[in-house]
């Protein structure tokens, strides 16, 4: 075969494919934990360009994202900020048994615009009387927020932070607490400062708190859905686990 036969029929061969992926190109709905957000982003679009499956991502904190799916909101995958809500959508019917597993695990950090603030760690927080609010999730709603109240108190200072709090409704809101200056600080994921200069930070001790074990599930709307099986997998591939480990979560 001549080199200009051969690079008719990759021309050929190639136009097929794309042809191939086109037709069979499905959409997924994925209804993803807040903190996870930039992150869900840049898969969702290394997945696109790998599969031609659009993607469809839908962000709120994991505890409206549950009710969201209780009450039938057509999502057919759920990336959850903590290991509970995805064990009970499969409890309760929600969700398929055996397509579970953790695609990350989380880290609380205490953060401030004020680079001056957490440079020695978490001694702002005994001084929470003379200072500015300190921001967190809505523990009912939010893994990182619940997270945060046990970090309060395992150092003693629930009780002095209850007048001093401000909750957002998700990890997103809180971080934004603390961006516009309505809380000196608070406890947002470290995933949101990945590409972030300046402030100040303290990424809180894992024995302080509950693990912040992310797990994802199939649920029952995507059980025939291949985009949905397919992008579940690619979350579990190299490629993916190499995103979700330079946002600072860990992975096993």
């Amino acid at each position: 075969m001549t080199a200009s036969r051969f690079l008719r029929s990759l021309a050929a061969w190639l136009v097929a494919m794309l042809f191939v992926s086109a037709v069979n190109a499905q959409t997924t709905s994925i209804a993803v934990a807040a903190n996870f957000t930039p992150v869900a982003r840049e898969i969702a679009a290394q997945f696109r360009e790998q599969t031609g499956h659009e993607v469809r991502l839908s962000f709120g904190s994991t505890g409206k994202l549950y009710a969201q799916i209780a009450h039938g909101a057509p999502f057919d995958v759920f990336l959850a900020a903590d290991d509970q809500r995805p064990a009970l959508a499969i409890r309760a019917g929600f969700a398929i048994e055996g397509t579970e597993f953790t695609y990350g695990r989380g880290r609380l950090v205490l953060y401030s615009r004020n680079p001056e603030l957490l440079k020695v760690g978490s001694s702002a927080l005994s001084d929470l009387r003379n200072r500015g609010k300190v921001a967190l999730a809505n523990p009912v709603l939010a893994p990182y927020g619940s997270a945060a109240i046990e970090v309060l108190t395992s150092l003693g200072y629930l009780d002095i932070s209850r007048e001093k709090t401000v909750k957002g409704d998700s990890i997103t809101q809180t971080f934004q607490f603390v961006e516009t200056g309505n809380a000196e600080m608070g406890f947002v994921a470290l995933a949101q400062l990945a590409d972030k200069a300046g402030g100040s930070r303290w990424v809180v001790p894992e024995q302080l708190h509950s693990p912040l074990r992310q797990n994802a599930v199939l649920l029952k709307r995507g059980e025939d859905n291949p985009a949905a099986r397919a992008f579940l997998d690619f979350l579990n591939s190299p490629p993916a686990r190499a995103v979700i480990q330079r946002y600072g979560y860990e992975v096993h």
